[in-house]
């Protein structure tokens, strides 16, 4: 599928930029300062995208939802996760209720 194709050649050239030098490349300089950089990043972009969509203005919702999508991949990317085990996992929920998937995940004490 095309859809896809741009996800894995973006996890692809964020691949790629881990290994480059952090004074030219924003994804390693990124990686460069941990985890809770990219989080805070992630953070960020969510909350941006939230912000435009209570604006309503669809090119900005489309622009943050972008940086959000991005900033996740290289979340992911840092904890060695694919983009394929990603859309499995979306695959696998396909035609569930959200209500029954978010029941099936609960955990409780077993006691």
């Amino acid at each position: 599928m095309a859809d896809e194709e741009i996800l894995r050649r973006l996890e692809a050239a964020i691949a790629a930029r881990l290994a480059a030098d952090p004074g030219s490349s924003y994804v390693a300089s990124l990686n460069a300062r941990g985890l809770d950089a990219i989080l805070k990043k992630v953070g960020e972009e969510a909350t941006e995208a939230v912000i435009a969509s209570k604006g309503g203005a669809r090119e900005q919702i489309v622009h943050e939802t972008a940086d959000l999508w991005f900033h996740c991949l290289v979340m992911l990317g840092w904890h060695g996760i694919g983009v394929a085990e990603v859309l499995a996992e979306l695959e696998r929920r396909e035609g569930r209720s959200g209500h029954d998937e978010k029941a099936s995940r609960k955990k409780g004490p077993t006691t």
